[in-house]
């Protein structure tokens, strides 16, 4: 495979990594100063906007994780190395976070339905549900390929034994 299109693929998933930091960094933080006013008056949404920031927080680092590993990914094809059993760790690796970031989401729908019933935007709904099947497509993904790319290694191994 030529180096190029690697490449491009590398600097795509720098760049998928990028508005996550941002926002890691610059609007968490102003969302969280906003519901340590809103505790201080006193309100209880204040802990639901808590949970909801901890686990935007906590699922930047399954997430980072996946790129990490598809970085390698693109890295073993780079080095000729794609149909190794190290590209179906990767693989496996991407599919155990994108199951972990899904699972967060799930588990934090409660606190974006009291948000929504709250705010009256049903929207939120739609959104959180978007962050829950949005990683589990590729967790779907990546097992398939895991699975295609094990098969291949098995079916290779079989040819080089009978030549």
């Amino acid at each position: 495979m030529k180096k190029g299109s690697t490449l491009f693929l590398k600097v795509a998933v720098i760049l998928i990594g990028l508005p996550v930091l941002a926002l890691c960094l610059f609007v968490l933080p102003q969302i969280a100063a906003e519901a340590n006013e809103a505790a201080e008056r006193g309100s209880d949404m204040a802990f639901v906007v808590y949970a909801l920031l901890m686990v935007m927080y906590v699922s930047a680092i399954p997430f980072y994780f996946a790129l990490y590993q598809s970085f390698k990914l693109l890295t073993h094809i780079d080095r000729n190395q794609a149909f190794s059993d190290l590209s179906v760790i990767a693989l496996k690796n991407i599919k155990k976070s994108a199951i972990t970031i899904s699972g967060m989401y799930l588990v934090a729908m409660p606190c974006v339905y009291i948000l929504a019933e709250v705010d009256d935007a049903p929207g939120l709904i739609i959104i959180g549900m978007g962050m829950i099947f949005a990683p589990l497509v590729v967790a779907v993904f990546a097992a398939v390929l895991q699975r295609l790319l094990k098969e291949a290694i098995d079916y290779k191994e079989e040819n080089d034994l009978i030549v």
